[in-house]
């Protein structure tokens, strides 16, 4: 969870904003599509998705399985390769410029959209620009010293990246410990 739980249980003196997150995090969509040309995802792609009407038969509403196009979706990571090849974090595959060639083309869509991995300078055009990764944690984890970006995109899908560093560690402290609210018990 990534100090998500311990960033709950010191702002709000229980876990239980953490519990409802989590069970809220499964009802979340898997991707999403704008205008018909961006197909935006955590992860990356599966090799048993070749359409996007095959993630509407996934049942969402259940915890990320260890395999299958749902895991494939959150951790997948594009790679300089060609096709497909096994992911060294044990979840998700690699898949390359030539996956996303023939995802992009099947699926009339102009740029896949993702996160999930750092990336020092806040986003990272791959595949002649068809795949963007784009990380909005600056200074993840207090230590990696990267810039975070968001991707805005215009009337016409022109893209622009803004760029944000982290605030300064005095800005930050450490919020007063408050009861948590009755709606949180």
């Amino acid at each position: 969870v990534y100090g998500f739980y311990d960033e709950c249980l010191r702002k709000y003196g229980s876990v239980n904003v953490w519990r409802y997150c989590t069970e809220i995090f499964d009802y979340l969509s898997l991707s999403a599509i704008i205008d018909n040309k961006v197909f935006c995802v955590h992860g990356g792609l599966s090799p048993s998705i070749n359409n996007l009407d095959q993630i509407h038969s996934i049942d969402r509403k259940q915890e990320v399985p260890h395999d299958g196009a749902m895991c494939d979706l959150m951790w997948s990571d594009p790679e300089d390769i060609d096709g497909w090849g096994l992911s060294p974090r044990g979840a998700g595959y690699l898949f390359g410029g030539d996956v996303v060639d023939k995802f992009c083309s099947l699926n009339g869509v102009s740029l896949i959209c993702r996160a999930h991995q750092l990336v020092m300078e806040g986003y990272k055009l791959l595949f002649n620009e068809k795949l963007v990764t784009v990380w909005s944690a600056p200074n993840y984890c207090y230590r990696c010293g990267n810039v975070a970006a968001i991707l805005e995109l215009d009337e016409h899908l022109g893209r622009s990246f803004k760029i944000f560093e982290a605030a300064p560690q005095e800005a930050r402290g450490v919020p007063s410990r408050k009861p948590a609210p009755d709606y949180f018990l």
